[in-house]
């Protein structure tokens, strides 16, 4: 059986400013109406003998994750977090511990999250060419046909003729991200393919390799997987073992050193989305050859690509650009300067910005809020809760909330009441009262939140009771 484990651990730095570190861009619907996660999901049902997803993410991507996961797959075998990124080998080998420990003999198609592939039946036959090799010991990779001389990816050589089963080759070795000169020699040498970051192989045999050629790695996985705790639907590693795990690619801690490695050609369609450059190619064009998303008016521009989200863009007399707007930021880059955009997220990371962080609307496990105006002593926000969801049993020790309900039925919690609100009604939460917004009703419950305080932080929260298993004590921003 085939088990697919998704990485979904990237931050997609070089698509800001749509892609911020809490709602990276895998999790964003970037070609279709359906996200790069879901996409990834979706394309499996082209395969064959295919076992239940498993999802490698961030912590604090899991809710996110999983209500993206449970829309698309039918079948969730498990979702591993992360307490620290430390690259695709130690994921790899703590999926490999999770699938032995579920399934006899298990074969791992390991996917990044965020590539696009337009040829679904391409990857399949692709993926199926590579199931003997594996079955019968190999570790494959999957090298892209490549389109040209591209400097942005790593190459594997193959042996030319050398094929171990029907359409596998042997890697005779991987290669650094070339030049222009070296990569054009490349191309026209053949027997050279682009570096995909997708694999197959067998579980037991990539744990057999790894505790040959990197031990402590393995050591620390084991020791990180057989200490992870059940977290609600998630499995949360054992963050000091995970976090002492050396950090490395497979490439590197396995594929280059091993004498299993073969490369199956893909021609299908592949792109791993790196900038915005990549989105430019990949949409279509109009007769200037503009791609245009949004509310946007152009006059006189060629070959450029304009993102507007939240309101209308218009540029006249430019050419070659990549314009991206959303309410709390705009980019503007010229489209061959795009891989730079992680120069611009750096900084804003060096200055504790937070939009490197999360767009003005923030996404919770119950809902979303959203910063409508701040200024001294107040703040005004706009919540949506999902139906059946509940924030935190909470209370504030520097600030008043007053609630608006604009849409459904609101269930408020303020000391020893329960109150009803429906549509056009209020109330008022005094500074220090235990309170809770819960949505009983079958509609998401929008309202308007006023607050008004000396101190406005998210961290102003102390939290007695959380239905999502978060932590219920104050001092973290990222939960409410």
């Amino acid at each position: 059986m085939i088990i697919p484990v998704i990485l979904s651990g990237g931050a997609g730095t070089r698509l800001w400013p749509l892609s911020r570190a809490l709602y990276p861009k895998q999790l964003l619907p970037l070609m279709t109406d359906k996200t790069m996660l879901q996409e990834t999901v979706l394309r499996l049902g082209a395969l064959d003998n295919v076992g239940p997803v498993c999802c490698i993410c961030n912590e604090q991507h899991r809710f996110l994750v999983a209500e993206q996961l449970h829309a698309v797959a039918g079948n969730i075998g498990g979702i591993i977090l992360e307490p620290a990124g430390r690259n695709t080998a130690p994921a790899a080998a703590v999926a490999a511990l999770h699938a032995l420990s579920e399934h006899e003999l298990p074969i791992l198609l390991l996917l990044p999250a965020d590539h696009v592939i337009r040829d679904a039946e391409a990857f399949a036959r692709a993926v199926s060419t590579g199931y003997d090799a594996a079955a019968a010991g190999a570790l494959v990779t999957f090298g892209i046909v490549p389109a040209g001389p591209e400097t942005g990816y790593g190459y594997i050589r193959a042996q030319a003729g050398g094929e171990t089963s029907e359409g596998a080759f042997p890697v005779l070795e991987f290669v650094e991200k070339p030049d222009r000169v070296t990569a054009e020699r490349y191309i026209a040498s053949g027997g050279y393919y682009w570096n995909s970051g997708m694999f197959l192989f067998r579980a037991d045999v990539f744990l057999r390799e790894l505790e040959q050629l990197n031990p402590e790695m393995l050591a620390l996985c084991r020791r990180a997987f057989e200490s992870a705790a059940v977290d609600l639907d998630f499995l949360r590693l054992d963050s000091s073992a995970f976090t002492a795990c050396p950090a490395d690619s497979i490439d590197y801690a396995v594929m280059e050193k091993t004498s299993r490695a073969v490369v199956v050609p893909l021609d299908a369609g592949w792109n791993d989305v790196g900038a915005w450059s990549a989105l430019w190619e990949l949409n279509e064009h109009d007769d200037a050859s503009n791609v245009l998303k949004g509310d946007v008016l152009v006059e006189d521009v060629r070959d450029s690509y304009i993102h507007a989200t939240s309101r209308l863009v218009g540029a006249v007399g430019v050419d070659n650009l990549i314009i991206v707007e959303t309410p709390d930021a705009v980019l503007v880059s010229s489209r061959d300067k795009v891989q730079e955009v992680k120069s611009i997220v750096r900084k804003l990371q060096d200055s504790k910005r937070v939009e490197a962080e999360t767009h003005r609307r923030v996404y919770r496990p119950w809902g979303s809020y959203e910063t409508v105006d701040l200024a001294d002593r107040f703040q005004v926000k706009r919540i949506i809760v999902k139906p059946g969801a509940a924030l935190s049993l909470q209370k504030h020790f520097h600030r008043a909330e007053h609630w608006i309900v604009v849409k459904g039925t609101a269930q408020i919690t303020v000391g020893d009441r329960q109150i009803t609100l429906g549509e056009d009604q209020s109330t008022y939460i005094p500074l220090g009262s235990l309170h809770r917004l819960e949505n009983p009703g079958k509609i998401p419950l929008e309202l308007i939140e006023v607050q008004t305080g000396s101190y406005l932080g998210e961290d102003d929260i102390v939290r007695i009771d959380d239905r999502y298993g978060r932590i219920p004590d104050s001092g973290a921003a990222t939960v409410r």
